[in-house]
């Protein structure tokens, strides 16, 4: 039977608060279920839901799959609420089964997910991003750039037909909020996979501590899990 270790690992940016969250969650067979909640912003409810989501996605995902683990997660922030202040995210979930050398991955908007397999570190994920979808239509980078930071989908708007799916057979599988790879290179999340990648709880730690502020000195919440599958 395949040997599971997970990792999870979460530190606040220089918001007052963590608007991310992470949870993993074991079936008694030993399926995996893990799940990273980007809250969009720092509003009212935002670092309160966050672990609500992440909970919600990672039991769901272990019991049934990590489509129905996110609109699940979805249904909790559908509606905007009394005061129409209500939390949003983005999102991405995975289930590892012990006995399955697939792990199935959904995500909505710019959460990621990385498979690792010895050697090469590999993003089997899309940003939802405008800026990501004006790159792919050719627009020019300088261009793109620009709109990075406007998404396409978020989990209280997710629907089957914007929560996509992936699968990894890489013995490890990465989930990030963007505060992880949006503020290191994929040299250096390579470099610290490699150095880390027998040890899942030491490697989300290192992808954490590794996110810098940028060059206006702001650093975003930042969240990782790991899953390390083994004979």
């Amino acid at each position: 039977m395949t040997h599971i270790e997970t990792g999870l690992a979460t530190r606040e940016g220089t918001a007052l608060d963590n608007a991310d969250s992470g949870r993993v969650y074991v079936l008694a067979d030993g399926t995996v279920g893990a799940a990273v909640i980007d809250g969009i912003g720092h509003g009212p409810h935002t670092s309160a839901t966050a672990p609500l989501l992440a909970e919600t996605a990672s039991r769901i995902s272990a019991r049934r799959d990590p489509l129905g683990g996110l609109l699940a997660a979805s249904e909790l922030i559908a509606d905007r609420g009394q005061h129409g202040d209500e939390a949003d995210a983005v999102a991405v979930a995975v289930r590892v089964r012990p006995n399955d050398d697939i792990a199935v991955v959904n995500w909505t908007g710019d959460s990621r997910a990385y498979g690792w397999d010895g050697k090469r570190l590999e993003l089997y994920t899309d940003d939802h991003t405008v800026g990501k979808q004006l790159r792919a239509n050719g627009v020019s980078l300088e261009i793109a750039r620009e709109h990075d930071n406007w998404l396409r989908t978020s989990l209280a708007r997710a629907t089957i037909g914007t929560v996509y799916t992936a699968s990894i057979r890489d013995q490890v599988v990465i989930l990030t909020s963007d505060g992880v790879h949006d503020q290191m290179s994929a040299e250096v999340m390579k470099d610290i996979v490699q150095r880390h990648q027998h040890d899942p709880q030491s490697l989300a730690d290192a992808l954490v501590a590794a996110a810098l502020p940028d060059m206006e000195g702001y650093r975003d919440d930042a969240t990782a899990i790991v899953i390390s599958r083994s004979m």
